[in-house]
């Protein structure tokens, strides 16, 4: 028998719940929509038939409940890849240890996760309040560094990018993992489209914006939109889709991210109906996730 893991390792409250989450096992579904704003989660579960589990700690809230005859869990992770790696290994933990024996089950659950989140597009062409899919995510961060995941990763994209973009100065070395396309088919339709998503690890240099420090990188997001790979670009750019995509598949999960954009980087436009945009992308999930086999 696997020994047990530590009480530092697996960090459970008094009532036995997640440390971080607060959640118990039987508190999520198998299939999860994660958003950045714990205010997201209502302006998702609104449209669920009935809602049986609200919890919140920290900026980790969490509903679920029933949609169209689905069980589905929504909780916000907060922004950026640090609470990515808290949220998903805590979710991974609910579904694949016992919390009472603090072993690994033997039979794993594979749980699907899907990212309804907003983006700022590096593309001209790309409008504000359209939708897109990431197709791969590139961590400019450093968290994937920290796991064992070579084998997950897309090392001939992760190459090509490292050889164009020549930031090792910077200490930067990107990795680079693709989506899960059968969930990501679930959502492809003539309403949304693909793209190589761009994840870093803050909202102003990291992302090529300046307000009183200066950028080490000045042509950041100029340089990202310039690459091309296999025929598919740099789209966009946020704060968690290759943690996601790397936590999740690390641990044998799905995940899908699906993009509301809001900002033109490249035009300097801001959307004027922020609210309404992504209140549509939450539907149009909603309505593909109705549509489909998941569970």
């Amino acid at each position: 028998m696997d020994a047990s893991l530590g009480s530092s390792e697996l960090i459970l409250n008094p009532d036995g719940s997640i440390y971080h989450l607060n959640l118990l096992p039987e508190d999520i579904a198998t299939t999860i929509i994660t958003v950045g704003d714990q205010d997201r989660v209502q302006e998702v579960t609104k449209y669920f038939d009935s809602v049986e589990i609200r919890k919140s700690k920290r900026e980790f809230t969490t509903h679920t409940g029933h949609y169209s005859g689905k069980r589905l869990t929504v909780i916000s992770t907060g922004i950026g890849t640090d609470n990515i790696d808290i949220v998903f290994n805590e979710l991974d933990a609910l579904a694949n240890i016992d919390f009472t024996s603090r072993q690994i089950k033997s039979q794993k659950t594979r749980l699907n996760f899907i990212r309804v989140g907003t983006s700022g597009s590096l593309q001209p062409d790309i409008p504000v309040d359209t939708f897109l899919i990431s197709s791969a995510g590139i961590g400019f961060d450093n968290l994937l560094h920290f796991y064992e995941a070579g084998q997950i990763k897309n090392k001939e994209l992760e190459q090509a990018l490292t050889e164009y973009l020549g930031w090792g100065k910077y200490n930067i070395h990107p990795y680079v993992v693709d989506f899960d396309k059968e969930l990501g088919a679930v959502f492809d339709s003539n309403h949304i489209r693909f793209g190589i998503t761009g994840t870093n690890s803050g909202f102003y240099a990291p992302q090529g914006r300046k307000l009183r420090l200066k950028p080490s990188i000045t042509d950041f997001n100029e340089k990202l939109a310039g690459f091309s790979y296999q025929g598919t670009r740099i789209t966009n750019l946020e704060m968690e889709t290759a943690a996601i995509y790397g936590i999740a598949k690390l641990h044998g999960h799905r995940a899908v991210s699906l993009n509301a954009i809001l900002a033109n980087r490249a035009t300097g436009e801001f959307s004027k109906q922020g609210h309404r945009t992504i209140d549509r992308l939450i539907q149009y999930t909603l309505e593909r996730m109705a549509q489909s086999q998941l569970v």
